[in-house]
């Protein structure tokens, strides 16, 4: 039996309890896939995110209770929080990893940490029955990234006010459905439904906004752009596209630090 240590990281907020809980594993080589798989179920998180401090840059995977996952945007920003407070000399202030989806790295300015993750263009399509079905709402346009489908809606309470048919949307050929419109008190919101990975609602989802950022920009013309996800737990998202790279930054809080022994 060996012991690793483990953190749960609150991303994309100030505040513990609020925004999206993260695992954290820092391991030094990688473990058996199954047993990655075993401690996310475990963990009982939308996602855990396991760091190889072995390879340079560092590698970087995600699972969650059910499947490993190829891009976690807020378990990245758990994984660069414990490795800026707890592994990194102090005067340094980025950290590159690579993914099953290439190059990542996050950079820590002040209090706030930027992802910089590959842009998600979306594709337009016709308005799906099944969709219209899964949310038990009508969306004014509907889109296809690479990931997830993404329901634009006119009102910011018309996505608080969503109530999914959850199976209908785990039966849907996509991770999920994000939905979104223009927000009051930021640029625009979202709520986030991914069932077929065990995630009925992700609370605060980075890889999200890698879709949702390109599209946004197009709509407002606006470079920089405040997002929120208005789940139960919440969060903020500062982002913006550059290229054919989104920056993605947010606050974490670090609430539990410890071992495991597997």
């Amino acid at each position: 039996m060996t012991a690793h240590s483990i953190f749960q990281v609150d991303a994309f907020t100030d505040k513990v309890f609020k925004g999206n809980p993260a695992g954290v594993c820092p391991i030094y080589g990688w473990l058996a896939d199954d047993l990655m798989s075993s401690i996310a179920r475990e963990n009982n998180l939308s996602e855990t995110a396991f760091v190889n401090l072995d390879q340079s840059p560092y590698g970087i995977r995600w699972f969650t209770p059910k499947y490993e996952v190829e891009l976690c945007g807020h378990a990245t920003l758990a994984a660069a929080k414990i490795l800026f407070d707890r592994y990194l000399d102090r005067d340094k202030n980025s950290v590159s990893f690579i993914s099953a989806r290439g190059p990542l790295s996050a950079k820590k300015i002040d209090e706030r940490i930027y992802l910089d993750f590959p842009a998600d263009f979306p594709n337009e399509q016709q308005l799906d029955k099944k969709i219209v079905s899964a949310l038990n709402s009508v969306p004014k346009k509907i889109f296809r990234g690479q990931d997830d489908y993404l329901a634009i809606f006119e009102r910011e309470e018309e996505i608080a006010l969503l109530t999914p048919n959850l199976k209908e949307i785990s039966r849907l050929e996509a991770r999920g459905v994000i939905a979104s419109a223009p927000g009051t008190q930021s640029d625009f919101v979202s709520r986030c439904f991914y069932p077929s990975v065990g995630v009925d609602e992700d609370p605060v989802t980075g890889s999200a906004h890698t879709l949702l950022t390109p599209y946004w920009e197009a709509v407002l013309s606006k470079k920089k752009m405040l997002a929120r996800q208005i789940s139960e737990r919440g969060g903020q998202l500062f982002c913006e596209l550059n290229g054919e790279r989104v920056m993605i930054g947010g606050e974490a809080v670090t609430y539990l630090a410890g071992k495991i022994y597997v």
